[in-house]
């Protein structure tokens, strides 16, 4: 039995499958963990949704940006961006099932045996792993709730750019969610800088990427994360790995095995890669 964490797929399916074929993926023995964005911009969303749901607890999959952006469409929060390729997902006959499987997903995954934390995002210098799993709780209960519409209406925005104790209501749900789910850098008390998406040797003043701040409360954890494709897997930390390595755009799919660390990898299609 093995343990695959793959990075974002964002509709990539056909490279999904091949990547799965390629490690020997078997549902009956080996588990998979996805780092979130399962959709969006590639051109296959629905059956990537499709095939991890049928993998059932095989599989764990824990919230991206991107995630929560179909489920914010799918409720009627917001409309559907130019650029987005989700209508595959919301005309499909089982919309409503594979939406309401994919809201019970979680914001974090911890597995004690195997000592690893996986995230989409990052984590905020300030969290260790005990304050994490609360705050991720706090809009995971949300989500699997009858108010669940309430949130996705509440969702968007840039402030509060920072934590207190004392936030409350929508705007503390939306902080905890942008930790997870948009963090790249921040300053050393986990104030947010959310402009910038590039390289991470070019911060903007006053702000490093999450993961170099050498006092994080977190430092001891070993991190397994997504969303930042500009950092093509490279974190320079010992027990910090990047996983999006940009399939949609243009570049690969990875995998990991959290057994021994080893890497795979497939090659995007141009059919799959935005801007062919």
């Amino acid at each position: 039995m093995a343990t695959y964490c793959i990075g974002d797929i964002q509709g990539c399916y056909a490279e999904f499958a091949t990547l799965l074929r390629k490690i020997h993926f078997d549902p009956q023995h080996d588990k998979l963990w996805l780092t979130g964005d399962l959709v969006n911009r590639g051109p296959d969303s629905l059956n990537v949704l499709r095939l991890v749901k049928s993998f059932g607890q095989r599989a764990i999959t824990i919230l991206g940006n991107h995630d929560l952006h179909l489920l914010a469409i799918d409720r009627g929060a917001i409309k559907a961006k130019p650029h987005d390729t989700l209508n595959d997902i919301l005309t499909a006959p089982d919309r409503d099932e594979l939406c309401t499987w994919l809201r019970q997903q979680p914001l974090l995954h911890h597995d004690a045996n195997l000592g690893y934390t996986m995230v989409h995002a990052g984590l905020p210098p300030q969290w260790d792993l005990a304050t994490a799993l609360q705050r991720a709780a706090e809009v995971e209960t949300i989500l699997r709730s009858e108010c669940y519409a309430d949130f996705f209406a509440h969702m968007y925005g840039d402030q509060p750019n920072g934590w207190s104790d004392r936030l409350t209501g929508w705007e503390r749900l939306r902080m905890i969610t942008n930790y997870f789910t948009r963090l790249r850098f921040c300053d050393e008390h986990g104030n947010l800088e959310l402009i910038n998406k590039g390289k991470p040797n070019t911060p903007p003043p006053g702000f490093l990427p999450w993961f170099k701040w050498p006092q994080r409360a977190n430092k001891n954890l070993k991190i397994l994360f997504g969303h930042w494709a500009a950092l093509e897997g490279r974190t320079d930390e010992s027990n910090v790995f990047a996983l999006d390595t940009g399939c949609v755009w243009g570049k690969c799919l990875t995998a990991m095995r959290l057994e021994d660390g080893k890497l795979f990898n497939v090659s995007c299609t141009k059919k799959t890669a935005i801007g062919f």
